[in-house]
């Protein structure tokens, strides 16, 4: 610092200035000090200001140069702390009187202070609520934080030194001025609520709290206002009482029952479960939801509600008259009527359960019968043959099926052959107890299981009681109509421990019974599985005796009763078995036709015939036509003449060359429909006879009604003449009868010349037997055939 130069001594103009508590310097306008105090003296301990901060010095300089009068705060270099210059500028002197104050601690707290206020502002600005402040009797605004400054389009300094009403507006000053008042009259906080538009236009509600501040005489000085905006709770309690509203709307409208609980006490319920249950309201409200629950299902109910959570599940709800209801609760928990609550949907499923029944009804049952049906029966069956054998029970299987029952359904349709099935079904049913199981198998077939049986006269009652019922007549068609049961009965456990093991022999027995004639039993026997087992080993070596060519044709030959003429041959079926040799139809014929084997194999016989017809007729050996017997499982094929046709036109044959041979028995059981397929097959050009004539139970009048071209009298007739009176009358009667008809006749098991003569005298047109020739090869017969041509 430069010496005072020029200046006169201070110290002569303010003595004791140099001993003064507070520094004091003389400065010039280039920053020199010309004189200074020892305060000041002992506070400039650097050179050229050097112990200011390099800011404070500059500014200092410039504010110096200006030679004015100042006041500067001044920092201290290495943030030392802070000093005030006020200086004076004397023109006299020509320099700066300066005063230094230390106001570090001041400026301290000042810095404090204004990064508290920076932080209350900052704070103020990011709650999520309104703030403000506002002195008392001039309601201007001395503070605003931003988000309250912004709801009124201001900001936080425009907005400051504004009055209230200039704020919020004449409208709003109204509303709210003397709540502002009472706040400044009595000191005591206010409150108030209103809706205003914020700045996108929309409304919005706010809640407001006006407190006061006071001071420490308790006059109030100020008041804070504290805003929060309440929209979004007064749109949602907006919502809610919409909601409420549809909700209601919908309790009232909804056919669906529909109830509200807190802990099970019901608190409101709509019309629909008031009607479904039988209670008005007031008889519901308050009570236990318990209470209109069958005892069953409390348990259930109590645990759902116990859970908690919202469940969807079945369950039942009482009637006030007692009758359970079979419900689907939907459960939801929602709060209403200011309080939580748990909400039902109690919905009436009494005719989704009862269709549910239907459909497992339908599953079991026979659609027609509504009897079980195979699969229901069985799946009862194993269960009642383990409760059996626990209590050591005997148990009975009847396998019942209809004779003939095809003949119904070809003669009357099968609407009223399900008529009949319906009857029979229900004839069968009111035989047994409540105990006993009674199926459908399919077609004309029934399962009967009865349980508990003591011994086997106990099977007999039923048995009896089956037959007697079923056989009595049925009305179809206008008509009286008769069916009979042929029944196979097994028994548990003395024929099979097994379900498939009973059902296998029962119908194995039934076989039998059916073989033994109409309205027959039979129980199974040990035998049977063994004959069954041969049965299945004899099924399978003639399906395979098929494939390997190992079926013969055997030719009888029939003779013209007068003169001896070759007029036909009747082919005769036999299997050369590898093993066994050459079998009669005796051997394999039965189960050929109880597993429909005979088809195939009736159509081989056919094709075979027509084939040795057509040599025989290209070499001029035997130009007769060749008989073959069909079946009664061919003959009740649909298209059993189409088939014929077919046969014919891959031989070459013409029908001519053919003849069909058919029971008694055959034509009996298909009167629906033998005439049409007769006439069917004698468009062909085939003739038709009736083999074995005079044994079965054709009506006289039927042969009137079919069209047919011989008949064949039965060999066990024949065998009895002349000798036996009464086949003597027989065999006379049926020649008689069949030429009156316009008929051919044929005698089968001519054995001697006495029964030819008497035969040939009555009238009969062919014979055949052992005194004309046995059954023999192609070539044996062909041999025949020279022979007598050259004995002619």
């Amino acid at each position: 610092m430069m010496p005072p130069q020029a200046i006169p001594d201070l110290e002569l103009l303010w003595p004791g200035w140099a001993r003064l508590p507070c520094a004091l310097a003389l400065v010039d306008a280039q920053g020199r000090v010309l004189q200074a105090n020892e305060t000041f003296t002992a506070l400039a301990a650097a050179p050229d200001w050097a112990w200011l901060a390099p800011e404070a010095g500059a500014a200092l300089r410039e504010a110096w140069a200006r030679r004015a009068d100042f006041a500067l705060e001044l920092a201290l270099a290495g943030a030392a702390g802070w000093r005030l210059c006020e200086a004076r500028w004397d023109e006299g002197l020509g320099a700066h009187v300066c005063l230094w104050l230390d106001i570090g601690a001041a400026k301290q707290a000042a810095l404090r202070a204004a990064e508290q206020v920076s932080q209350f502002r900052l704070l103020a600005d990011h709650v999520p609520t309104l703030i403000a402040l506002y002195e008392a009797r001039s309601y201007r605004c001395l503070f605003a934080n931003r988000g309250y400054a912004a709801t009124f389009g201001l900001t936080e300094q425009s907005i400051l030194g504004r009055t209230f009403t200039e704020i919020i507006g004449d409208a709003a000053a109204d509303l709210v001025g003397p709540i502002v008042y009472e706040v400044e009259r009595s000191g005591r906080p206010g409150f108030y609520e209103r809706q205003l538009r914020g700045p996108d236009g929309q409304p919005r509600w706010i809640e407001a709290h006006v407190i006061p501040h006071l001071d420490a005489a308790g006059q109030v000085q100020a008041a804070f206002v504290q805003i929060v905006d309440i929209t979004r709770h007064r749109l949602a309690e907006a919502a809610m009482r919409e909601s409420e509203a549809r909700l209601e709307k919908f309790m009232q409208a909804s056919a669906e029952g529909i109830l509200f609980h807190v802990d099970g006490r019901i608190v409101d319920a709509n019309p629909a479960l008031c009607t479904l249950i039988g209670y008005p309201l007031e008889e519901l409200r308050e009570r236990s939801a318990f209470d209109f629950l069958p005892v069953e299902e409390i348990g259930k109910v109590r645990q759902m509600m116990q859970a908690g959570a919202e469940v969807h599940y079945e369950s039942a709800v009482l009637h006030r008259d007692g009758t359970r209801i079979p419900v689907e609760l939907i459960v939801r928990a929602m709060a209403r009527g200011g309080e939580n609550q748990r909400m039902a949907i109690v919905r009436d499923i009494r005719d989704r359960v009862a269709a549910q029944a239907r459909i497992r009804h339908l599953a079991q049952h026979d659609s027609l019968t509504q009897l079980l049906n195979r699969a229901a029966f069985m799946e009862r069956l194993g269960p009642a043959l383990a409760r059996a054998q626990q209590r050591g029970h005997q148990l009975a299987l009847l396998f019942i099926d209809l004779d003939n029952f095809k003949r119904v359904n070809d003669s009357l349709g099968h609407l009223e052959g399900d008529k009949v099935l319906s009857t029979v079904a229900e004839r069968i049913r009111n035989c047994l107890r409540t105990s006993d199981l009674v199926g459908r198998f399919g077609g004309d077939e029934f399962v009967v299981l009865l349980n508990d049986v003591h011994q086997q006269e106990d099977v007999m009652v039923v048995l009896m009681a089956l037959l007697s019922v079923v056989e009595v007549p049925v009305r179809a068609d206008g008509r009286d109509l008769s069916v009979t049961p042929s029944i196979g009965v097994a028994l548990y456990p003395r024929d099979g421990e097994r379900a498939e093991e009973l059902i296998q022999h029962a119908d194995t027995a039934m076989y039998l019974a059916k073989a033994r004639g109409r309205a027959s039993y039979q129980f199974f026997e040990p035998e049977m599985a063994r004959q069954a087992y041969a049965d299945l080993v004899l099924e399978a070596e003639l399906a395979e005796a098929l494939t390997r060519d190992q079926f013969r044709l055997h030719y009888q030959p029939q003779i013209d009763a007068q003169d001896g003429r070759l007029v036909g041959a009747e082919a005769l079926l036999r299997w050369q078995h590898p093993e066994r040799g050459l079998l009669s139809p005796d051997a394999f014929i039965a189960v050929a036709e109880r597993h429909r084997l005979m088809v195939p194999l009736g159509e081989w016989v056919m094709r075979e015939a027509l084939r040795q017809s057509k040599a025989w007729h290209d070499s001029g050996i035997a130009p007769v036509p060749i008989a073959v017997n069909l079946s009664s499982m061919q003959f009740r094929l649909d298209r059993f003449a189409d088939t014929v046709r077919e046969v014919l036109a891959e031989a070459g044959a013409p029908g001519e060359w053919l003849e069909l041979e058919l029971t008694e028995r055959m034509l009996v059981d298909d009167l629906g429909t033998a005439p049409a397929t007769l006439a069917a097959l004698r468009a062909l050009g085939l003739a038709i006879s009736v083999d074995d004539f005079g044994t079965g139970y054709t009506a006289l009048a039927h042969l009137t009604q079919l069209p047919l071209d011989k008949l064949k009298v039965d060999q066990s007739f024949v065998a009895k003449l002349p000798g036996d009176a009464g086949s003597l009358a027989i065999t006379r009667a049926i020649v008689r009868m069949a030429k009156d008809l316009g008929l051919r006749v044929g005698a089968e098991g001519v054995r001697n010349e006495v029964q030819r003569a008497l035969l040939a005298e009555w009238g009969c047109d062919e014979l055949q037997g052992e005194l004309v020739g046995d059954s023999m090869p192609a070539r044996q017969f062909e041999a025949w055939v020279r022979k007598r041509s050259g004995g002619a």
